[in-house]
C-alpha cells in the first residue's frame, strides 16, 4: 500500500484553479520532491493534501485512510514543517514540544529522549523556558522542525526544509530526515535548494501552472527552465 495515493484531486479557489487534476502516489520509505517556479503550486498541494485548502475533485489517502471519511485518522498519519513556523506566544519552547507529545501520544520517555536529542543537535538547549517573540526567526524555525519531527508518522510533510537554517542545523535535519526515511516514513518536500534534494529524494514531481509537467526518478531531474523558455 502506498503511505500517500493523491487521484486526480483539484484545487479551486473563487474561480481560480489552483491545482488541476493531480495525481501520483508516494510508496513507504521513499522521497519525493515538489519542484517548480513560485506559484507553480508546490505549497497549494502541500495544503491541499493537509486538508488547510478544501478540494474540488479528486481523492486523497494516507495509508488507507481517506481525507474526508477518516479525518482524525488521516491528519493523525501525517506531521507537517511548514515553511514559516506556526508557533503559539503563549506557550514556551518546551510547551511546544509537550503539546506535540501529547497530540500524537508519545510515551513521555520516548518524547523526553528525542526532545534532548534534538534540542542539542539544533543548539536549543538553552531556550527550552523562552516564549517565540524573545526568539530569532531561525530559532523558531528550529523549534518547528523539532515539532514536526517528534512524532513517528507513515508520511511528513516538508515545506522549504531548510530554509532559515544555519548550516550545521541543515546537515543535522538531512540526518534526521534520512533516519525517518530508514525507519519506513514517507516524505514529500518542496525546495528550492535541487543541490539537498537530489541527496535525499528518489522521485521528483514538477509543477507548472498547478498541473504536473513531468515526473520521475530525482536521477532524471536536471533543472527547471527559466519562464520565457518555456
Amino acid at each position: 500500500m502506498k503511505t500517500l495515493q493523491v487521484h486526480q484531486a483539484s484545487t479551486i479557489i473563487k474561480n481560480n484553479k489552483l491545482l488541476n487534476d493531480i495525481s501520483f502516489g508516494i510508496e513507504p520509505g521513499t522521497v519525493m520532491a515538489l519542484v517548480g517556479h513560485n506559484g507553480a503550486g508546490k505549497s497549494t498541494l502541500i495544503k491541499t493534501i493537509l486538508g488547510e485548502l478544501e478540494k474540488s475533485a479528486g481523492k486523497i489517502e494516507v495509508k488507507g485512510f481517506d481525507q474526508e471519511k477518516d479525518y482524525i485518522a488521516f491528519k493523525q498519519h501525517i506531521s507537517y514543517l511548514p515553511e514559516e513556523p506556526l508557533l503559539l506566544m503563549e506557550l514556551t519552547v518546551m510547551q511546544h514540544f509537550q503539546l506535540y507529545g501529547m497530540s500524537y501520544q508519545l510515551q513521555e520517555q520516548d518524547l523526553m529522549q528525542r526532545i534532548d536529542r534534538y534540542i542539542n543537535g539544533f543548539e536549543l538547549k538553552d531556550k527550552l523556558h523562552e516564549y517565540p517573540e524573545s526568539l530569532s526567526k531561525g530559532m523558531r524555525q528550529k523549534v518547528q522542525t523539532i515539532c514536526a519531527l517528534l512524532p513517528d508518522t507513515p508520511l511528513l510533510l516538508i515545506d522549504e526544509p531548510f530554509m532559515g537554517l544555519d548550516i550545521y542545523a541543515i546537515d543535522f535535519l538531512e540526518e534526521l530526515i534520512l533516519e525517518k526515511i530508514r525507519s519506513g516514513t514517507s516524505v514529500l518536500l518542496t525546495t528550492h535548494q535541487l543541490d539537498r534534494v537530489k541527496n535525499i529524494a528518489d522521485h521528483y514531481i514538477m509543477l507548472q501552472q498547478g498541473e504536473i509537467l513531468h515526473a520521475g526518478p530525482i536521477a532524471d531531474f536536471h533543472t527547471i527552465k527559466r519562464r520565457t523558455e518555456e
